[in-house]
């Protein structure tokens, strides 16, 4: 008896000390979720992220091209805002679908969900031998714009200097974003404070002007215009590359305090801001420049600044290549870690998904993407290659924003925590398909003919090497890899992991 006794004493003891341990767990989680919750990033975070995402080189170099398609202040100022129009509602399109399907990789695991594989293996091959280098050969074009106008005063760099200087940026960012992450984040920041300084000195400039009666350039500003289905498309090409980037937007999720609600906010905050500097960066260079002196100039913010700051006209260059380098090194950051990715899931060569033993970037992915950015850069001029990357672009943004649709009625199960009305995604679609195939109907051009054929071409690469496996494909790039891997000193992640 005295036993048993002392057996129930112990097990009322322990269950105590459970009873308390487990009081005691649950304080702890509880302080823990509020002390989560007096960290998480407010709503503004999320705005200010997109503000910083889509505002890039493209406000620099596309009020040009939007102006020589419309012909006219009125259509062009217009063009804008329907372009930031139509950003608001793909990105609430992309914010349902990453919420309904959250996972990474982009459209990829939409159209995978929706299509199935080889919808999905298109859009990654297109990313990274179309989309991707031809953004960033865009950029650094632009880059090299900038920083040859103020040598050459009155006059349009020569071509071969602009094609150097970008190729020259291309390099040097695939090298710093080689040899160290932690550089590359640290001209990222210094180089994005740099692309809001110019912003709101070219806005603010704009608004001193207006204020002091510069409106003669808004008077009849319809006057003029060319108004035609061709004309309007191609004038949404140049506009919307400027808003290149809602795409990715729903890729803020999990930095949001409630993204369920937060996201949709940031979204209809945050792209609208982006319109209305948009549109007021226009209204600034219209209160100092004709649209015939607009047309005429290199570079439109150059010429700006010529007009407006001088004798500190200097400043206007040397922020806006800031502005652009900085766009450029923040695609080469992302889209080399898409390369990555791929070679890791068998869709490009294996050595591409190798980090560095050293310094523990994935080297060889973003060698590639540079290697293949320079390609771009030599043949084509900034206006073809939008137009070339604006075609690829939204054949892809149209098929994903109707894979939406579509799982609206074959896939019913899914948890849709974000859920926008169904005109949305139909009107997104309807304008994609206008996008894609107005240029060719109206206004034809090799450049769309190359485009395609290099997105048919990723079909019979999936057909050959990702369907049938060929073995002697594995052959061919076993040595490929070895020497490479010696070359660059790289080795798989999960070693240098280990």
């Amino acid at each position: 008896m005295g036993e048993e006794n002392l057996r129930k004493r112990k097990g009322e003891d322990n269950r105590k000390e459970d009873g308390q341990s487990i009081e005691n767990d649950e304080l702890k989680t509880m302080n823990l979720q509020k002390e989560a919750k007096l960290v998480s990033p407010p709503p503004s975070i999320g705005t200010c992220m997109i503000v910083g995402t889509i505002i890039g080189s493209g406000i620099f170099v596309s009020p040009k091209s939007v102006l020589a398609n419309v012909g006219a202040v009125g259509p062009c100022l217009t063009i804008w805002a329907a372009c930031g129009l139509l950003a608001t509602l793909g990105a609430l399109c992309f914010a349902e679908l990453g919420t309904t399907i959250p996972k990474s990789g982009g459209e990829y695991p939409y159209l995978m969900e929706a299509f199935g594989p080889i919808p999905a293996f298109l859009f990654s091959w297109t990313s990274l031998l179309v989309t991707k280098p031809s953004s960033f050969a865009i950029i650094c074009l632009s880059f090299a714009e900038y920083a040859a106008a103020p040598f050459y005063p009155g006059c349009d760099p020569p071509l071969v200097v602009i094609k150097c200087l970008a190729a020259a940026a291309i390099v040097i960012i695939t090298v710093v974003n080689s040899l160290s992450v932690k550089l590359g984040r640290y001209l990222q920041n210094f180089l994005t404070a740099a692309k809001m300084i110019i912003v709101t000195i070219i806005i603010v400039s704009g608004i001193v002007l207006l204020a002091q009666g510069k409106t003669e350039n808004f008077k009849d500003s319809f006057k003029d215009s060319k108004i035609s289905l061709s004309s309007i498309s191609l004038a949404f090409y140049n506009g919307l590359w400027a808003y290149d980037g809602w795409n990715q937007l729903n890729y803020i999720t999990e930095e949001l305090k409630n993204p369920y609600r937060n996201l949709p906010l940031s979204i209809i905050i945050g792209i609208p801001l982006v319109t209305v500097c948009y549109v007021l960066i226009n209204v600034s260079y219209f209160t100092v420049m004709t649209s015939t002196e607009l047309l005429q100039s290199q570079a439109a913010a150059v010429t700006f600044g010529d007009r407006v700051l001088y004798p500190a006209s200097w400043i206007v260059p040397l922020f806006v290549a800031f502005s652009t380098i900085g766009s450029a090194n923040g695609t080469c950051f992302t889209a080399g870690r898409l390369v990555y990715v791929a070679g890791r899931e068998g869709h490009m060569l294996k050595v591409l998904s190798y980090v560095s033993v050293k310094r523990l970037t994935p080297a060889p992915a973003i060698i590639f993407y540079g290697a293949i950015t320079i390609i771009y850069i030599f043949p084509g001029d900034i206006d073809t290659l939008i137009n070339y990357f604006s075609f690829a672009v939204w054949i892809f943004y149209g098929l994903t924003v109707f894979a939406l649709i579509v799982m609206r009625f074959t896939r019913r199960e899914l948890r849709r925590p974000i859920r926008i009305p169904i005109v949305i995604p139909i009107i997104v679609t309807l304008v994609s398909v206008l996008l894609v195939l107005a240029p060719i109907i109206t206004a034809p051009e090799m450049a769309y003919l190359y485009c395609a054929l290099f997105i048919l071409s990723g079909f019979i690469f999936y057909v050959l090497f990702v369907h049938f496996k060929f073995n002697w494909a594995q052959k061919i790039s076993k040595p490929i890899t070895t020497h490479l891997q010696m070359l660059l000193e790289v080795v798989p992640a999960e070693e240098v992991i280990e």
